[in-house]
């Protein structure tokens, strides 16, 4: 991790978002939690700050940054630090695997899919929560990412492109919800999630592990 990676030199900027931009991060939230299990092992792969764990109620989180692991811990995740690339459980550890905004720093976001399945029980859970390239939201962030401190290397995916990581025969029951229908600074309410995508700038991917 380079020393002039923004969320190694200001977690605490990166954190502020979510202060900030409340009702959209708890309309994220809501979707999130409308494909999340009530129970079972679970693990946050790019837990960041914990923002999302912490508040789910997700026991282990996953990151390569150490100074943003101080924070997950201090919301009450079980921290380790480690890569999505090359995750540091046995295989079979966990019932479900979330994953937030973290695919589009990846150099190899489909090997991170195969240690994701390595490391699912079996019918385990992934939920894939993204921002849209192909959304209003989506446009905006790529036209800006260059004065972004914290989306400068970020490639976006689209819905069809995250489907397609998932391998036919790996992977069943693909579900998708969008929220986040207004820019963020517009949102003075929690937006109820919707089935599909097209129409809003984050959207949840979820499927399970055949077997």
């Amino acid at each position: 991790m380079s020393d002039s990676n923004p969320f190694q030199l200001d977690p605490a900027e990166y954190d502020r978002w979510y202060d900030k931009y409340l009702p959209a991060y708890q309309s994220e939230l809501a979707c999130l939690s409308k494909v999340l299990p009530d129970s079972g092992e679970g693990l946050e792969i790019g837990v960041g700050t914990g923002r999302f764990s912490g508040t789910l109620g997700i026991r282990w989180g996953l990151d390569p940054v150490r100074e943003v692991l101080d924070r997950a811990r201090r919301r009450g995740v079980g921290v380790v630090q480690g890569r999505g690339e090359s995750l540091p459980f046995i295989p079979g550890s966990f019932d479900y695997v979330l994953i937030v905004t973290v695919l589009c720093f990846l150099s190899d976001p489909a090997r991170m899919i195969e240690e994701v399945r390595e490391v699912l029980r079996p019918a385990g859970k992934l939920i894939l929560g993204l921002i849209d390239r192909e959304s209003f939201l989506g446009r905006l962030y790529q036209e800006k990412k260059r004065k972004s401190r914290f989306f400068q290397t970020a490639e976006f995916f689209t819905v069809p492109e995250v489907i397609k990581l998932l391998s036919p025969g790996a992977w069943k029951e693909v579900d998708i919800c969008q929220t986040i229908f207004e820019m963020p600074p517009d949102i003075d309410s929690v937006q109820p999630p919707r089935e599909g995508y097209g129409e809003g700038g984050f959207v949840v991917v979820s499927t399970r592990k055949t077997r």
